[in-house]
């Protein structure tokens, strides 16, 4: 018998730990990023001055209200309850405002922790669901674990979950919306009506939708997916079982098609409606009153509750904002420079002279807080995006076809909106998909080699994966704002555009 060398002896090792105590280790080390010193700063960072404040006027009003000009010094100091009924004019959904306010409500409005609390913890949960989803389409647990360890330390996902924004809570409902869709793909198709995790793909899209108007491009590239699929594999079941009549294309897509639109578009506008029940209640929300000139209203729309008139007037408002939103910013990143990271966000940036704030270093300290995603993560990535995209088009590939699915409907519709004001955080919604094809890589690269040289390979990978971490211990100082030298700040900046 073959004595196995030292190193093949490592990776069995790491392999053996990874198997029995794998995903308790990594959403622990997910848990630890996310919460450690949550509560730093205890300032609204970037558009917490948004969302924050109108999480807790949301859950003291039913609707978000209004605050006296700067009113961020005051909310700071634990004095919140300075807002007035006065409505707001917000272009979001309710839904991420009312989640971020179970923190504040848990917590006190004075505590920082609990602004973002919500959202670690949905971070947190998140680091899970990549795992089932990985699970799911790569039929094994260690490249699950791959992929839910390299979300786990991605730096871009760690500050989305370390701050009180809506776009880490819109990654979390797309992420498990898409494990609901793979059950789906997973169960027995044949019937068209009994699909519970159809269903179940419905409503959380629906809160997708709900937390940001995106979620819809996430619902119609599944709808239309499973219509596609499903469509496909009643033409398989029927080459199989029937050879005398041809398959009838036109008859087959407009019932599955029929069926997919009932199951999924009425639960998760159903869903979507639900999340502004507090506007609807209440009578002083942004519009609420409002009521259509008379003679404006044609008869098939006269019959709608007012409230709901009211309700449809405030979306026509807040998408004339949305699709006209031009403004300059330092931050602005064009969706095409998203997946090289080619200007992530600073959510967070104080400099501080000798003796100033703690600072014990004579020539100067910062504290940042910078939505950059790992670049030994990123850029592999990046590279492992278009293999996939290769490997589908000459092999049509299901796996393959699978992770572009998702990473299609987070980043496609982005690059129809290329002159309008858009950021490198965005880009959150889709990192789960990217991760997933950078594995997809990693498992073809092991699984091509001959079994003799397969150790080897598994080794090369965990090199890897040791090297990322690697990367983000030393990209960690800036993804939580720790307070080091001016010098160790700027050693981060790899790129001008960083800063």
């Amino acid at each position: 018998m073959t004595t196995p060398s030292p190193n093949g002896r490592i990776v069995t090792f790491v392999t053996n730990v990874a198997d029995r105590a794998g995903l308790l280790l990594i959403l622990g080390l997910a848990a630890l990023l996310r919460f450690w010193d949550l509560g730093y700063p205890h300032k609204l960072v970037f558009d917490e001055t948004y969302y924050v404040k109108d999480a807790f006027t949301l859950s003291r009003l039913g609707y978000e209200g209004s605050w006296p000009n700067n009113a961020n010094a005051s909310f700071e100091a634990g004095t919140a309850n300075i807002f007035s009924a006065d409505p707001s004019y917000v272009v979001h959904p309710p839904l991420g405002k009312w989640i971020i306010s179970l923190g504040i409500n848990l917590f006190g409005a004075q505590n920082s922790f609990g602004w973002r609390f919500s959202v670690a913890l949905l971070g947190v949960a998140s680091v899970g669901v990549l795992y089932l989803v990985a699970k799911q389409i790569f039929g094994s647990r260690r490249w699950a674990l791959i992929a839910s360890f390299l979300l786990a330390i991605d730096g871009h996902a760690i500050v989305l979950s370390r701050t009180g924004l809506l776009d880490g809570i819109l990654a979390f409902f797309a992420l498990l919306a898409f494990y609901f869709l793979l059950l789906d793909r997973a169960a027995n198709r044949l019937h068209v009506w009994r699909r519970p995790w159809l269903l179940a793909m419905a409503v959380t899209l629906g809160a997708a939708s709900a937390v940001k108007w995106s979620g819809i491009y996430l619902l119609a590239a599944f709808a239309l997916y499973v219509l596609c699929s499903d469509v496909l594999l009643a033409r398989k079941v029927h080459e199989a079982t029937e050879t005398k009549t041809g398959f009838n294309w036109m008859s087959q897509i407009t019932v599955r098609g029929i069926a997919t639109f009932v199951l999924s578009v009425p639960l998760a506008i159903a869903t979507y409606l639900a999340s502004w029940t507090g506007w609807l209640v209440t009578s002083g929300g942004y519009f609420r009153n409002w009521v259509a000139p008379a003679g404006t209203v044609s008869p098939l729309w006269s019959w709608v509750p007012q409230p709901l008139q009211a309700l449809w007037h405030y979306h026509q408002e807040a998408y004339s904002f949305h699709v006209n939103l031009h403004v300059g910013h330092p931050y602005a990143a064009n969706p095409l420079g998203w997946l090289l990271l080619l200007r992530p966000t600073s959510f967070f940036y104080e400099g501080n002279a000798y003796g100033q704030n703690g600072c014990d270093i004579k020539s100067s300290c910062a504290s940042a807080i910078t939505a950059l995603g790992n670049p030994a993560i990123w850029w592999v990535a990046a590279v492992a995006v278009i293999l996939v995209l290769i490997r589908w088009l000459r092999a049509r590939d299901r796996k393959a076809g699978l992770i572009l699915l998702g990473l299609a409907a987070g980043y496609v519709p982005w690059l129809i909106y290329l002159n309008r004001t858009t950021f490198q955080f965005y880009s959150i919604v889709f990192l789960p998909w990217m991760i997933l094809a950078l594995v997809y890589v990693l498992q073809r690269q092991v699984a091509s080699r001959e079994s003799y040289e397969q150790v080897r390979s598994r080794g090369r990978t965990l090199a890897y994966l040791a090297l990322c971490f690697a990367v983000s211990m030393f990209f960690l100082p800036i993804w939580i704002g720790t307070t080091v030298p001016y010098w160790f700040w700027l050693a981060h900046m790899w790129l001008p555009s960083w800063i």
